[in-house]
């Protein structure tokens, strides 16, 4: 992806909070919906959010990759925040 395109992209998901409204693929928006969900609300996954990625042509090991990808993220996040670790 051009960094334009990522620029965009990023501008987009910051702005609106809305991943609908932005110009994704049908396995792009897959990925931010459900990055999303497990984010914000963890406990709340579903089948339906598995099937979901599946539908937009995601196997199992795409699926626990993903999955993996948004829990490390978090993971340290929480770390950095958690020890008072600053941007420099």
């Amino acid at each position: 992806m051009a960094t334009e395109t990522q620029d965009v992209l990023l501008a987009g998901l910051t702005s609106s909070g809305r991943a609908d409204v932005l110009a994704l693929t049908s396995r792009e928006l897959a990925l931010v919906l459900y990055a999303d969900t497990l984010t914000l609300a963890p406990s709340s996954i579903a089948r339906a959010d598995l099937e979901s990625l599946r539908m937009a042509g995601l196997d199992d090991r795409a699926i626990h990759d993903a999955c993996a990808i948004v829990a490390y993220f978090a993971f340290v996040n929480r770390i950095a925040n958690g020890l008072g670790v600053e941007l420099e």
